[in-house]
């Protein structure tokens, strides 16, 4: 079952149905059964999807669901996964599937297949592609102290010799094992939800797939990279936010938020304070080298360092973590 989490995206929703639409005619004589929930967090589009759906032929295995509220990426997979679960055959994988994506063909079957061949992997993901085509070959390592120290400085013989740490791995033309995904493209097997619940709606967006990611390994299973299976991403035009490096405004501020959570729940206050501090100073290092070379550069976030402090675990009021809210299927709960 795809699901597909919409906010102020209906005319991104209809089209990336009508690629389902085509790969599931082409898997249906494979005996691979697609379905789909387009879960609407609250943004009055509910109508005009459900419109396009009926009209379009769809509704027989397309459902919308309007969810009471904007809960973010997290609260909307989650209704998408009790969905699923609520259904007299509970899907096997669910395809978690962003609103500004189109699967190419073969993308739900080949993730499908690759599970049958590795009964340990969890997660897998597709490779992403840019609208025209160009590929987008990246999977990422987790966060660290050193990863925000490579993102502060932004030297390159830094960036080589921290190149074991770098969040960004680029990545080759076979399946690989890998710490995360994006959320855009990502498939989960049914028993991972089973066991370990949804994700932590306590993310609003951003961080939620690293740390989903995350647990699901701590867990025992396995996380990978499968090229193989192609979706079409154009970066951006879900959130609102395009791709860390090519911002020209300030992220918002449940980015910051985000990335304080994933540290702090993870890996401890100590660790998050460590972090924080590390990237502010490098922060501030990288910006001097900037100021001096006076050259050609990757435009920087704007106002980045004082949101960075503003919500930052070295402000005591910054440091309670709140537990996570993970809805679980009614077999797991007690």
């Amino acid at each position: 079952m795809a699901v597909i989490v919409s906010y102020k995206t209906a005319e991104l929703v209809k089209n990336l149905i009508v690629s389902l639409a085509r790969e599931r005619a082409a898997e249906a004589t494979r005996g691979l059964e697609l379905r789909a929930v387009v879960v609407d967090n609250a943004s009055g589009d509910a109508e005009a999807i459900e419109q396009a759906v009926v009209s379009g032929g769809h509704d027989g295995w397309v459902k919308v669901l309007r969810a009471p509220e904007n809960g973010g990426f997290s609260y909307g997979n989650n209704l998408g996964f009790r969905h699923g679960f609520e259904l007299p055959e509970v899907p096997e994988f669910f395809f978690m599937l962003n609103p500004d994506t189109e699967v190419r063909p073969g993308a739900v079957g080949g993730l499908v297949e690759f599970f049958d061949q590795h009964p340990d992997a969890g997660i897998a993901g597709s490779s992403l592609e840019d609208e025209d085509g160009s590929p987008w070959p990246y999977a990422f390592r987790y966060p660290s102290l050193l990863s925000e120290l490579d993102y502060g400085l932004r030297l390159g013989f830094v960036s080589k010799l921290l190149r074991k740490h770098v969040v960004a791995r680029l990545m080759g033309s076979t399946a690989e094992q890998v710490d995360w995904l994006p959320g855009a493209a990502m498939m989960v097997r049914r028993q991972v939800i089973e066991r370990l619940g949804g994700l932590d709606q306590t993310y609003f967006l951003y961080y939620e797939e690293t740390d989903f990611c995350l647990k699901v390994k701590n867990a025992g299973y396995t996380v990978w990279y499968v090229p193989e299976s192609r979706v079409m991403h154009i970066a951006g035009q879900s959130t609102g936010v395009t791709g860390f490096q090519r911002v020209a405004k300030p992220l918002p501020a449940y980015w910051f938020e985000s990335r304080r959570r994933y540290f702090a729940k993870n890996h401890g206050l100590a660790y998050a304070v460590a972090t924080d501090a590390v990237l502010l100073a490098s922060h501030a290092l990288g910006q001097a080298k900037e100021r001096f070379l006076k050259g050609s550069k990757t435009p920087g976030v704007p106002h980045f360092a004082q949101d960075v402090f503003r919500h930052s675990v070295l402000h005591k009021a910054n440091r309670s973590v709140d537990p996570p809210v993970e809805w679980r299927p009614a077999m797991n709960t007690k």
